[in-house]
């Protein structure tokens, strides 16, 4: 059971963000912070009132139960017997709300998709992982907008990085970080037999500049004439960008725009992405190495998912799921099933490290 204690200081916060937010004047600079905590813990305590009535109901029927009126004992039984059904689900809810938050759900994301082993097979996947993401993110109506696309001489993708901007992007894509694997017979194979190819996928939380502070002097930036497939130039001035973080080692390049402040201003955008999620990754090590039952660590290094063209299946590795409908899920269409899933997978995981702490 849940400690009273716990959601009574939940409660007692809440009415005093309240009591702050009716007078603004007296809220002054901090007004936008408390509306912001106050609307985060809104649904929790929405949560814990349905929970509290629950339980208050509980405790009126078990009182009926001992009413000397037949009629009244025997509706008090079938309620109860309702009620004990439903009471677990409300409370599991309820600390689903309390476990802490990854401040960076809410965010928007940058999406990074690499070509990894099996030569222009890879590259053609990696360009359907990128048009997959593209797809889903049109599903859930997020604005899905390409920084760069370097395209092979035979329509493959080496590299395609994107902004995908909405309600809980990364939230929803955080688990998609890792290496992808593709089994299927490529066009060009005449014997028809199975290749293995494999691409990267990286998910970073879109950072702001108040987020992670670089100084000009960490910064090597280079300019140069951009270049498209086969290595012809396809811009005629030094407008393609390359920025080196110095403390880090860091590279970023930009060449898609034909501005060179264009191409700057995207290159330090996902640099901010990058250092941001370096960052992340550090502060996690110590707790995420304290995590048996994780779903997965997001290291790009890790296998995560199978795509098996012959057999029509995708399996996700983390948590043993199998779909028999490969052409939905590269469609966007069934991509939801696999992210609810591991969302699910990750939260009873994390719900089982509480129990256990408790």
């Amino acid at each position: 059971m849940i400690s009273e204690d716990v959601l009574q200081k939940i409660l007692v916060r809440h009415d005093a963000l309240a009591a702050a937010m009716a007078d603004p004047a007296r809220a002054g600079d901090d007004f936008a912070s408390l509306s912001r905590e106050y609307s985060e813990l809104s649904p929790v305590v929405e949560g814990i009132n349905a929970y509290r009535k629950a339980r208050r109901e509980l405790l009126e029927l078990e009182e009926m139960r001992r009413s000397e009126d037949a009629e009244m004992r025997a509706l008090a039984e079938d309620e109860l017997a309702s009620l004990r059904q439903r009471l677990p689900e409300l409370e599991r809810q309820v600390r689903l709300l309390l476990l802490p938050r990854d401040e960076a759900d809410e965010r928007n994301a940058i999406l990074e998709v690499r070509a990894g082993t099996g030569g222009e097979e890879a590259a053609l996947f990696a360009g359907e992982l990128f048009r997959m993401y593209q797809r889903y993110a049109d599903l859930k109506g997020w604005r899905f907008e390409p920084v760069s696309y370097s395209e092979t001489d035979l329509g493959g993708c080496k590299e395609g990085i994107a902004t995908i901007s909405g309600r809980g992007v990364f939230a929803r894509l955080k688990f998609e970080s890792g290496v992808h694997r593709v089994q299927r017979v490529p066009e060009t194979e005449g014997s028809g037999r199975i290749h293995t190819s494999a691409a990267t996928v990286a998910v970073l939380p879109e950072a702001e500049e108040v987020d992670i502070r670089i100084e000009e002097k960490d910064l090597r930036i280079d300019v140069f004439r951009s270049s498209g497939p086969g290595g012809q130039s396809v811009n005629t001035t030094d407008s393609a960008v390359r920025i080196t973080h110095l403390p880090t080692g860091i590279v970023v390049q930009q060449q898609d725009e034909k501005s060179q402040h264009k191409n700057r201003a995207k290159a330090m955008k996902i640099l901010r992405a990058r250092l941001y999620e370096r960052e992340r990754e550090q502060k996690d090590q110590a707790r995420a190495a304290a995590r048996k039952g994780q779903v997965g660590s997001g290291d790009r290094s890790e296998r995560i998912r199978t795509y098996n063209f012959p057999q029509g299946r995708v399996t996700d590795h983390r948590i043993n799921l199998t779909l028999y409908k490969i052409d939905k899920v590269i469609s966007g269409e069934a991509l939801d099933e696999l992210v609810d899933a591991l969302i699910a997978a990750d939260q009873a995981a994390r719900l089982a490290e509480v129990g256990a702490e408790g």
